[in-house]
């Protein structure tokens, strides 16, 4: 971190609307910067304002086309809304593949938005290792919502559960995905469904499905029950977009009735908690210690759970018996 770029004057900046220091804070973060526990201590005092949402969904399905919509929507509330658009990472730099994401620049001039494409660097789950804290800079910056969009590998992008508030799932007729959805998982991850490309055959069908599928798998929380709803949208003419805000909104205002929108937040503390202890655990355990103690094991000479405890007892002999 250079001279110019004190963490105070980068926070200050960046919540005065600054998106060059927004920018620069997010790279730290994602840079793993030695600065960073400053830069959170000095984001902490800000965040906890904006709501975050999540959108995923199989390839082919809209993500970034709904995600711009959804932008549009909010822009026109007069809210202050935060991308951060993850993409597969390139196997030569680590950098995301899909930069700025061509179809979100009908938003770039806009003041009030800022658009972040963020690489996964291997990180499975489809979210970047780095999402909890650039969200973080985001809310901490103002932003009223912040909308991360995973990288869409299949069915497996279930972190951006313990991230967001508010989780869209999206789906398209044509792809199997009204049936897939039952299978894989995907009732467990959606708060909101959009059965996008709606003006295609097969729409009716999926929602169909997709209301089937909800009404044998209804979720619980706290004795209240809350009922995903079906959205049909066809984003690139921003049909339905309307509508899916308004099942957003319905689904904040109730997890905060019932509870579920603070403890989900207390979750999403946790895991950023557990995250940063099990780096700095990991960055301890580098080395000649753990590289001996593998090789006892490979060998026979011990098991790996007494290596793990000799690795993790502090204070305790280094070469278990």
């Amino acid at each position: 971190m250079t001279r110019t770029h004190a963490v105070p004057d980068l926070v200050d900046r960046a919540r005065g609307g600054d998106a060059r220091a927004v920018a620069r804070l997010i790279t730290l973060v994602e840079d793993a910067s030695p600065r960073l526990p400053e830069i959170a201590a000095a984001l902490a005092p800000h965040t906890g304002r904006a709501r975050v949402v999540g959108l995923t969904g199989a390839p082919g399905v809209g993500k970034s086309t709904t995600t711009s919509a959804l932008v549009g929507a909010y822009r026109a509330r007069g809210q202050r809304v935060g991308v951060l658009a993850i993409d597969p990472s390139s196997p030569f730099s680590g950098g995301a593949l899909l930069g700025d994401r061509i179809r979100m620049q009908d938003h770039a001039t806009d003041p009030g938005v800022f658009i972040r494409s963020m690489a996964t660097r291997g990180h499975l789950g489809g979210l970047a290792w780095s999402t909890p804290q650039a969200v973080r800079v985001l809310d901490a910056a103002g932003f009223d919502v912040v909308l991360v969009e995973t990288v869409g590998v299949g069915q497996s992008e279930v972190d951006v559960v313990a991230l967001a508030d508010s989780v869209v799932v999206l789906l398209a007729p044509g792809m199997g995905d009204g049936i897939q959805a039952a299978k894989a998982g995907i009732l467990e991850i959606a708060d909101v469904f959009a059965v996008n490309k709606a003006d295609r055959d097969g729409a009716d069908a999926t929602v169909r499905d997709l209301k089937h599928a909800i009404s044998l798998g209804r979720r619980e929380i706290r004795g209240a029950s809350w009922r995903q709803p079906v959205v049909k949208t066809t984003a690139d003419r921003g049909a339905g977009i309307a509508d899916l805000v308004e099942a957003v909104d319905a689904h904040h205002d109730w997890t905060a009735a019932h509870g579920d929108l603070a403890a989900r937040r207390v979750e999403r503390a946790r895991a950023e908690i557990e995250a940063v202890a099990l780096a700095a655990l990991r960055a301890r355990w580098r080395g000649d210690r753990l590289d001996a103690l593998a090789v006892r094991v490979a060998a026979g000479e011990c098991d790996p759970y007494t290596a793990a405890h000799a690795l993790t007892a502090d204070g305790e002999n280094d070469h278990p018996g």
